[in-house]
């Protein structure tokens, strides 16, 4: 069974871990509890393949940014979250992922959505959806709003991440097998 590594990532308080345990257990934790850093896996099925998730749920407060390079280089992919009741944790967020490109120079086979979580909280919301996407856009990744309190888009988050990773690897497994067979078909002429 395949195993794929994914990482959340965000400012403190915008639902990693709440997202994480709604992935995994399908539960809504209501107390903010600041996490360092904890590992969940989950065995699910996605596009009709077994496969194992490895998710790992980050700190987010500005104490631990030491940290960051290594769950960064650890993960296969990443949930990269902010809270739509706050501006400043999107603006956050794109400092995450000038810290993913750093960490990670093959950014672009690097699987990353960007999550706007709490859209049921739309009377606090201060960052609209097109702010989220005009983000994505600019970092050239998917964007979702995400609810891990009624569970909205949070399994899609998840999965599509896992698509993503299975398309690198194939994009990938394709270009070696492009060079292989280059190698292989390369004809000398001497003269």
């Amino acid at each position: 069974m395949q195993t794929y590594k994914v990482v959340v990532l965000g400012d403190g308080g915008v639902g990693k871990t709440t997202l994480t345990l709604q992935m995994v257990s399908n539960h809504f934790l209501e107390t903010y509890d600041p996490t360092i850093e904890n590992s969940y896996q989950k065995q699910t099925v996605i596009d009709n393949t077994p496969c194992m998730l490895e998710i790992l749920d980050t700190a987010g407060q500005e104490e631990y940014t030491i940290l960051r390079d290594q769950w960064i280089r650890g993960g296969e992919a990443y949930l990269l979250v902010y809270s739509i009741t706050s501006k400043s944790t999107l603006e956050c967020g794109i400092e995450y992922f000038s810290q993913i490109k750093r960490v990670r120079e093959d950014m672009e086979r690097i699987p990353l959505i960007l999550i706007g979580n709490k859209s049921d909280k739309t009377s606090e919301r201060q960052v609209s959806r097109e702010e989220g996407y005009e983000a994505a856009l600019n970092m050239k990744c998917r964007f979702l709003e995400t609810s891990a309190k009624t569970g909205l888009n949070v399994e899609e988050a998840f999965h599509e991440l896992v698509r993503m990773i299975r398309a690198s690897k194939e994009s990938q497994d394709e270009l070696t097998a492009l060079k292989d067979l280059e190698k292989q078909t390369c004809m000398c002429v001497i003269l």
